[in-house]
């Protein structure tokens, strides 16, 4: 195990995927998402992505030379084109134009199509919360869970996330994939040659495994039942038809170098308090709401933990195993 900073492991990343064939904009954007995710503790989403993406970057799968760009635009919608490449330079254009369009509309929806896979939802939502409105974030993925009932993988595991700032403090932050676990879990465990608890995923054949490649193999269990698979409906629907995307089904899955561009989708929403109840009102009933929560010494705020963890990587570095060095550093 070995301790680098924030920037020389941005450098390093980005360093891997320029020479795996991505432009500079398109290395250093992704570079820095992924590590403030490992930053932030979510190893599933940070730098174990860099050898996938690499790959997907050298077999095609990823247009390294993407160019995101506004292809439709009207009053409060966008929608952004990420023209093949990895989603990240296309996430930021979206983000970065629904906040000026909220500041004129109130409200603000960003469209994002023929993407890949778009990391850490909540990580895009930061900018959206440091201009003191409030964030949404949704993807669909390939596939890894079947619809309710059925027998074969037909949404993504679906992340979505939330921001809401507050007048002192980080921002409260929601972030979940609708799968038992993010498949990023899984990914780590297989690699690691560790186990998985039982209720996180099922075979191929749709029974429960403790097996991490068995699950990558078959499927992932929905949070929380049918509710889960109910809300992983809607944000299949959300992002693709609202944006001309693939659905889960027809994307190859992440985890093969080889396969089709998968072409999903993303939205964004970012909203104003100002031109509703008002900042000043806003921020007081949130801090309220906090207030009420944190009473109760047991109750930990969503994103707490993470923010927590970025200052400490922000002053002490952060600790990656040697393997995962030697596979950025290769």
């Amino acid at each position: 195990m070995t301790v680098h900073s924030i920037d020389a492991l941005i450098d390093q990343a980005s360093g891997a995927l320029l020479r795996a064939g991505a432009s500079q904009t398109m290395a250093r954007s992704t570079a820095k998402s992924l590590v403030m995710a490992e930053a932030q503790g979510l190893g599933s989403h940070g730098l174990s992505r860099v050898s996938q993406y690499a790959s997907h970057l050298r077999s095609g799968r990823v247009n390294g030379q993407a160019q995101a760009s506004i292809v439709k635009s009207h009053g409060a919608g966008l929608l952004v084109d990420a023209d093949e490449g990895l989603a990240f330079p296309a996430c930021e254009l979206a983000i970065t134009e629904a906040i000026d369009r909220a500041r004129q509309f109130t409200v603000a929806f960003a469209g994002v199509t023929r993407s890949h896979h778009f990391g850490m939802a909540g990580l895009h939502l930061e900018s959206v919360a440091e201009q003191g409105m409030v964030g949404f974030a949704f993807s669909n993925s390939p596939a890894a869970m079947p619809a309710w009932g059925g027998g074969q993988a037909l949404f993504g595991t679906n992340p979505i996330a939330a921001v809401f700032p507050r007048s002192n403090g980080d921002p409260i932050v929601i972030d979940l994939s609708l799968s038992e676990v993010a498949r990023g879990k899984l990914m780590v465990a297989a690699r690691e040659g560790r186990s998985i608890p039982e209720g996180w995923a099922l075979d191929k054949n749709g029974q429960p495994t403790t097996d991490p490649q068995a699950g990558l193999d078959g499927m992932m269990c929905p949070a929380g039942g049918v509710k889960g698979a109910m809300l992983a409906l809607m944000v299949e629907l959300l992002c693709v038809a609202l944006t001309g995307a693939s659905f889960g089904y027809e994307a190859d899955s992440f985890f093969s170098a080889d396969g089709n561009r998968p072409h999903i989708g993303h939205v964004f929403l970012v909203i104003d308090p100002s031109a509703l109840a008002g900042r000043d009102v806003y921020f007081d009933r949130v801090d309220t709401l906090v207030a009420a929560m944190i009473s109760d010494e047991n109750v930990r705020l969503p994103g707490s933990r993470r923010s927590a963890l970025v200052q400490r990587s922000l002053e002490q570095g952060i600790e990656v195993p040697d393997g995962m060095w030697a596979q950025l550093q290769a």
